[in-house]
């Protein structure tokens, strides 16, 4: 029998088919990704779209600020009852001359220079003056003379009158006895007179100080030729001094008082003083006098300060500033401020200042009073709590957007 081996076919290993109703699972990461990216992405564009918005509101604000104009403001100055004003002045010596010759000579010495401090009666200089001295002799020998012919004649005319009495002459010579007699009398006082005139100018050799003082000026030397009522040759006709004198310890201050403050100018009202040359320190004065007369030309009245200078600190000729207290005019007075010179406004309506009201600018008119140089008093249209622009621009009008500088909003408080 026949053994048939069977031809097996080599069995191939059959795959299981997969089962359509069985779930594939995946991995979540990619979506994960996916997710994020998207929402990192929505963040990047939400925050460059925020951050936009913020820079346009920011240059819309800044834009808006810089379009507002930020100024600053003063508050109006309140017056006294009793306004202050300051005068220029300058001072002079209370008395104040030149000393000159009276007689004629040479300077035969001088004791004080510029400055020297004298009192009065103090000897200054000598002239030599030969000539006066002897004019003088001979007027006293001329004066012995007539007084010796007096004294005959008054001998004669005694006798003559005795013998009248018992008619042992005529009544004609007792009377040209008498007559004699009187004038030489006559004759002895002119000798008299005469002898005292050149007394007097022998006694001008000497020059005195005719107050206490200092001497501010000497125009002549030792050997210098003085001529009467001149200090020295070579003056031209015109006289010169032999010396100047000023009385210092008391000095005249004269100010030009303006014609709208004359209430200022009572006799007897204390004025203050001040120098350059001493600041920060104050001298006091009281007007004397004035004028009395307005000066047609500059239309002020001379007012004088006398001041005491015993301590010599003054100068003559000082430039002094005077302070002077302007009462006012009555208790209805209308209440007037002062603001300065730079916040006026010249418009062609009138004369008006900027004042901050809210966050705008308004032109408010005004009436002015005095003008101080650098401020100004303003007598109506302003109130002390007001806030007025400095250096206001020209093209501001009310209604203007402003802010006002805090720094100097807090200053002006």
């Amino acid at each position: 029998m026949n053994t048939t081996t069977p031809n097996l076919e080599r069995i191939q290993p059959v795959q299981a088919q997969p089962d359509s109703s069985t779930k594939v699972r995946r991995s979540p990461w990619p979506w994960i990704a996916v997710a994020s990216a998207a929402l990192l992405l929505g963040i990047v564009i939400h925050s460059g779209i925020h951050q936009r918005a913020m820079a346009e509101g920011r240059v819309a604000a800044a834009t808006e600020k810089a379009a507002v104009t930020t100024v600053n403001v003063v508050r109006p100055k309140t017056q006294a009852s009793e306004e202050e004003i300051v005068l220029p002045g300058y001072t002079q010596a209370f008395s104040d001359t030149p000393i000159y010759a009276r007689t004629n000579g040479y300077l035969k010495r001088w004791y004080f220079d510029i400055g020297a401090h004298v009192e009065k009666g103090q000897l200054l200089a000598e002239i030599d003056t030969p000539e006066i001295d002897q004019q003088l002799d001979q007027a006293r020998a001329d004066l012995k003379t007539a007084q010796a012919n007096e004294q005959l004649a008054q001998i004669t005319a005694t006798r003559w009158q005795n013998l009248l009495k018992t008619n042992s002459v005529s009544k004609q010579e007792t009377d040209q006895a008498v007559s004699d007699l009187a004038a030489r009398q006559a004759t002895v006082d002119s000798m008299l007179a005469n002898v005292h005139r050149l007394e007097q100018l022998q006694s001008l050799e000497k020059v005195y100080a005719p107050f206490t003082g200092v001497i501010t000026a000497r125009n002549t030397d030792i050997g210098a030729l003085i001529n009467a009522g001149s200090g020295g040759p070579g003056t031209g006709g015109a006289l010169q001094e032999l010396f100047h004198m000023a009385a210092v310890d008391r000095l005249r201050v004269f100010v030009a008082l303006p014609e709208v403050d004359l209430r200022a100018a009572k006799d007897g009202a204390k004025a203050t003083l001040t120098l350059d040359e001493y600041p920060g320190q104050t001298f006091q004065g009281t007007i004397v006098r004035n004028s009395d007369s307005i000066d047609l030309s500059s239309r002020t009245l001379n007012v004088e300060v006398d001041i005491d200078n015993s301590g010599d600190r003054i100068k003559t000729g000082a430039y002094v500033f005077v302070h002077l207290s302007v009462p006012g005019v009555g208790p209805k007075m209308a209440p007037s401020v002062v603001i300065p010179a730079n916040t006026l406004l010249f418009r062609a309506e009138g004369l008006r200042v900027g004042v901050v009201h809210g966050n705008q600018a308004e032109l408010v008119p005004i009436s002015i009073g005095r003008d101080y140089g650098s401020t100004v008093e303003v007598t109506a249209g302003l109130k002390p709590t007001d806030q007025v622009i400095v250096n206001p621009y020209d093209s501001l009008t009310t209604g203007t957007p402003v802010r006002v500088r805090a720094q100097n909003q807090e200053g002006s408080k």
